[in-house]
Formats: C-alpha cells, structure tokens, sequence
C-alpha cells in the first residue's frame, strides 16, 4: 500500500484571491488501495457539501476498429442498474437534492454525484456497485434501449444539428485510419448495431476495474471515515489492469479542403491544425493565442471581420487539449448574404495580419488573467476540483499538479506565444472544412 500526503496549490477562496501572487494551499491526500485504485481526497470545509468522482481511464482511443461508441455506451449503461440496486441509478440521488451524471471523450470516462456530506456514503456504495457488479444485471434488453438512446443521441448531436457534422470530418481528416482518434467518440451507427452482449461485457472486464480508476473526493468529510468507507466498499475487488496510453507516431498535417452540405443557412469555414498534447509545452500558449484572436470585440480576428468589414456573424478560435495530441480551430460564420468565396481570403488575410506579430503586453496580461480568472473558478466548485484532481493524476501521473497548471500560464512570455504560432499555424498548410448550405455544394 502506498500512502502519501502533500499539500498543494490550489485554489481554495473566492475570486478576490486573483490578484495575490500564490494562491492559498489546500491539503490533498493521495492513497493507492492494494488492488490500485487511486484514492484522492480534498478536504473543504466550506459548504456542507462533498462531491465523488469516478474516473476511469478508458475513452474512445481505447476502442478497437469496429467497436467504436463503446466507452459512451457504458456511460449510458452504467445509469441501468447493477448487483444491489437494478434500478435508474438517478432515482436514490434525486430523493436527497444530489447531483449525478457522466462524460466521455476520447481519453477517459468519469461519473460524478455531488451531495450533501450524510450522503457520502450513498455515492461511495452506488459507485462500487455498479464497477463490480453491473455485468449482474447487464442484459440484451438494457443493451438494445441504450443503444437506441445512443443513436439518437448522435442523430440530435450530429446529423441533426447545423454543423454537427464537422467533428466527424475533422477526426476523419486530422488522424489517419489505424489512429486511436480517427473516429468519433460517439461511435458509428453501424458499429453499435454490431455490438454484442458479449463484446460489452469484454470491454466492461477490461478496462472498469479498480486498477484502471481514480476515486476523488472533494468537500466536507472526514478524511479516516471516508477511506474506512473506501476500503469497505472497493478493497475486495480484483485488480485488474491499468490501460495503458496507446503509442502512436504524431500524424503530419493535413493539407486539404472539404466541402460538405449541411442544413444551414450560413456558411461556415473552419481552419484546423495539429497542436500540443494535453499539458505538453505549447498547450498553454495555444490557449492564450485564442484569446488574444477571438476574445472580445477588440480582438485580432473580430476586428476586422465581424465589426469593420462584416463579413462574418462571428469568429472563434479555440485549443481542443488531448493526452495523445491536439488541435486548434479557427471558425468564421459569414454574415447573410456573404458567400465562402467572400469570407475565406478576408479570414486567411486576418489571420495572417494577426499571427505575424506576438500578442501587446496587454493582450498577454488580459488572456492570461482570463485564464488565471477561470482556474480559480473551477477550484471554487468541489465537484470541478475533484475533476481536476483526477485529470491531473490521470494526465501528468501527479495530482499536486495545481500550482505548475496555473503557472503554464502566468509564466508565458509575448516570445513564447510567437514561438509557438510559428512552430505549429502554418497558413499554406492547414485543414479547411467548408460546411455551406445544401444549395450550394460544388
């Protein structure tokens, strides 16, 4: 048994602490069970309230070719029912004014409850029942509802929304086949119709199981009857194996241009380049270059494109952060009655005008306390925190990672930002997704 203490940066008090030089610790306590599961806890006293998190490090990059939408089945499969309680997992938590739900994304799953500090036991036992025992109650019946419910999912998410698409063709045309991020998290339509009872079950063996998770908890409890609780409810459980992070060769930039019908009114053009991973050298300064571009009427790309020549209704652009690597999107929506061939050599202008100098001062200074503004923040909520925790611990393998998160971003320079533009932006090498409407495809 491994068991440490540390105490880390954190933010820990209301936003007022934005201007201090270093934020106020909070005590993390970091414990691994002798079947592995990582047990992270941060006390916070503050509100009668705690919030559990179960992460587990299974995403979409896990899934084999012709399994995809596994990992997100199992996020809707896990609310059916198990061993003690085969019943909706909601209707216990809705009774005391909890808060439960699930995500997945492409390099983990995690379920989280948020509520009031009697019921932290509640959490702690449903969460253990459902990773040991829900293959007890698992049945076809529940398989075929949930698959279902996922289709429709990816008819109202995707194929139904204007410009739902885009995330489909990006992950198509950004990773080759073969890369673990070539397809959708959601899976495919045709690959969930495949789906056995059997091939689930094998998925859920695999990668559900404690050596493969990260329980955090943040709030009001008691940190020795709390892991009393833990030991009583996981300790029992096999091993199992951790996954590990698939090793895949950094794919080249795509060079191309798509053009896609959709259902919509205005045309939209998106630019996308391969980026740094997930907490990588880069990653912060890709964040920061967003800001700087699209945040605020006095942006670099809202400037001239939406408020001086309006040619767009509006302009983003964003960093997409991912543990084996990520993207950045520049996206302009034109304006009624502007065409693509109107917008495209305006947005490519704007940005070559706005990458070819390093951010002022000051839009260094107002990203970075924008970032610095939301960080704290999320330190503020307990459920967020314990988000936070897991990632951390998850993504850099330390889950005192607080203090080095918010200094990506306070250590940033005009000169690194630049560095970084000219590393990874190339203007004549870029994926362009033009999503136009039905009428207009070439």
């Amino acid at each position: 048994m491994l068991v440490s203490k540390t105490r880390v940066l954190a933010a820990a008090l209301a936003l007022a602490c934005i201007g201090a030089s270093k934020p106020p610790e909070v005590e993390v306590r970091h414990e691994v069970l002798d079947n592995g599961l990582t047990v992270l806890l941060s006390h916070d006293d503050r509100l009668p309230m705690v919030a559990v998190e179960m992460r587990y490090m299974v995403g979409s990059m896990h899934e084999q070719r012709g399994k995809s939408g596994f990992a997100h089945l199992f996020e809707h499969l896990m609310f059916q029912g198990s061993r003690s309680f085969d019943d909706e997992y909601f209707g216990p938590f809705e009774k005391i004014g909890g808060s439960v739900n699930g995500t997945t994304n492409t390099d983990r799953t995690n379920y989280y409850e948020r509520v009031p500090r009697e019921y932290l036991e509640l959490a702690l036992w449903m969460e253990s029942d459902r990773m040991e025992g829900l293959l007890d109650t698992l049945t076809k019946a529940k398989l075929d509802n949930q698959r279902d419910v996922v289709k429709n999912e990816r008819r109202q998410r995707y194929e139904n929304t204007p410009y739902g698409m885009v995330w489909k063709y990006v992950a198509n045309n950004l990773y080759p086949v073969g890369h673990p991020y070539h397809h959708t998290t959601i899976g495919s339509h045709e690959d969930l119709t495949a789906a056995s009872l059997d091939d689930v079950k094998t998925f859920f063996r695999k990668y559900y199981v404690p050596s493969n998770a990260i329980l955090s908890i943040a709030g009001d409890f008691d940190e020795a009857a709390t892991m009393k609780m833990v030991r009583r409810y996981y300790g029992q459980m096999p091993a199992g194996e951790r996954a590990p992070l698939p090793q895949v060769t950094a794919p080249p930039q795509p060079n191309k241009h798509l053009v896609e019908p959709d259902d919509v009114k205005l045309p939209r053009i998106y630019l996308v380049w391969h980026t740094p991973a997930f907490f990588a050298d880069g990653d912060s300064a890709m964040d920061v270059l967003a800001s700087v571009l699209s945040r605020g009427k006095t942006s670099r790309l809202y400037q001239p494109l939406v408020y001086q020549r309006k040619l767009a209704k509006d302009v983003r652009a964003f960093q997409v952060s991912r543990a084996l690597g990520s993207f950045f999107v520049v996206q302009a929506t034109a304006a009624p009655g502007v065409s693509v061939d109107e917008l495209a050599p305006a947005l490519e202008q704007a940005l070559q005008t706005a990458l070819a100098t390093p951010p002022t001062q000051d839009e260094l200074a107002r990203s970075v306390n924008h970032w610095r503004k939301s960080f704290f923040g999320r330190m503020e909520s307990i459920l967020n925190r314990a988000t936070l925790l897991s990632g951390y611990y998850h993504l850099t393998g330390n889950a005192d990672y607080f203090g080095k998160d918010l200094q990506r971003y306070t250590a940033l320079t005009r000169e690194d930002v630049a560095r970084h533009v000219k590393r990874w932006l190339t203007l004549d090498n870029k994926l362009r997704i033009d999503i136009v409407p039905q009428e207009q495809k070439p």
